[in-house]
């Protein structure tokens, strides 16, 4: 099998390519695997809606349901057992990925539970957990970049732990999410652990900026307004871009850990998949390219990329002053950035929070069934 040609294009220009799915039925048929070799994916990201829906479709879960009912386990303790399979078994089939790519890349990702989201302590009680369970080295323990989850990254990635960080929205959260990266490897240098074996990516969500400030800027409906629509996004990625080159390409901080073997935190590009059909399906790949990324993609996104996304080798690096300006008018037009972004990271946390409530319910009810 031969890759697509416009993905592997996205590939050999730095971008690793990431599904941002899961499921049993797609690691038990070899759909997953496919990908790999087709689809130039390298990478799985979850979260607690992928969950709920992979769990809500199909029979693929009954028989372990099922087997944990008789045994008496709870909803905690199943959705637990059931989604660390997964992730195990999702490592397990990217492990030659991560054996290539000196453990950059093949990576699977599983998030803490998100009504813990605002705990810091039992954040990192709980990552170590999930790293303990699934046992794998190819990893990545999610936390939300909430003020609560910040020590807590930093805490984490102190105990060896790789971490990817999710529920970014603004540059301004990002610097601290990267603060937290070098105090937490810098603590894992003091513990002794080996720094190349613990890696990172910062999850800045892209669409859901132009949809929260279009909202806004249809509300004033001036044409000055209407010009800055869908822009909004690709500025603040691109803005993130600067300052990940700031800190990770020559920031003297992250450069004296170079010899110990540390590993800069890449930028991941999520929430990709474009919500405004007025805009091109593959605005938020085409448009954010550079070298050291991560685009993590629905796979409806990843198929449309694949028949008809292009490479724009100049998209992302050197756009800093124009993503400025963006900025600038859209804050001259009354529109407060700092409550979009709050907005935002408010909504996120609420969303996976809604969907694992989904999950502990949509369980609940198999382990009634499964137990007559």
């Amino acid at each position: 099998m031969s890759q697509n040609a416009n993905l592997k294009a996205l590939s050999d220009a730095g971008v690793s390519v990431w599904l941002d799915d899961l499921s049993r039925e797609r690691i038990s048929s070899g759909n997953l695997a496919e990908l790999i070799e087709t689809k130039s994916v390298v990478g799985v990201t979850t979260n607690p809606s992928i969950f709920q829906a992979a769990l809500s479709k199909g029979e693929a879960y009954d028989d372990q349901i099922n087997e944990l009912a008789a045994r008496g386990s709870d909803v905690d303790a199943t959705i637990r057992t059931v989604t660390t399979d997964d992730v195990r078994n999702a490592c397990d089939v990217l492990r030659s990925v991560y054996d290539a790519t000196n453990g950059v890349d093949g990576r699977v990702s599983i998030e803490v539970d998100p009504r813990l989201a605002h705990e810091t302590d039992k954040t990192v009680e709980q990552a170590i957990e999930l790293w303990k369970i699934v046992d794998r080295p190819n990893l990545l323990i999610k936390i939300p970049a909430t003020e609560e989850g910040i020590p807590a990254i930093a805490k984490t990635l102190a105990e060896g732990i790789s971490v990817n960080v999710t529920l970014i929205f603004s540059v301004e959260r990002y610097r601290l999410v990267m603060d937290a990266y070098l105090d937490g490897i810098e603590a894992a240098k003091k513990a002794g652990h080996d720094l190349s074996t613990i890696h990172s990516v910062a999850s800045f969500f892209v669409s859901r900026v132009d949809t929260e400030v279009d909202k806004r800027l249809d509300a004033i409906g001036t044409p000055d307004a209407m010009e800055l629509k869908g822009k909004a996004a690709l500025a603040n990625a691109r803005l993130a871009y600067v300052a990940y080159q700031q800190v990770f390409e020559v920031g003297s901080r992250f450069q004296g850990l170079l010899s110990d073997g540390a590993r800069p935190q890449r930028p991941l590009w999520a929430s990709t998949g474009v919500k405004n059909p007025d805009y091109s399906d593959t605005l938020y790949v085409s448009e954010l390219v550079a070298p050291n990324t991560v685009n993590t993609m629905p796979e409806k996104t990843m198929d449309a990329f694949a028949d008809h996304g292009e490479v724009d080798t100049e998209s992302l690096i050197g756009r800093g002053p124009e993503s400025e300006q963006v900025f600038a008018s859209i804050s001259d037009l009354g529109i407060d950035l700092t409550d979009v972004f709050l907005t935002l990271e408010n909504e996120g946390v609420e969303k996976f929070e809604s969907a694992w409530g989904e999950l502990l319910d949509e369980t609940a009810e198999q382990l009634k069934s499964a137990k007559g």
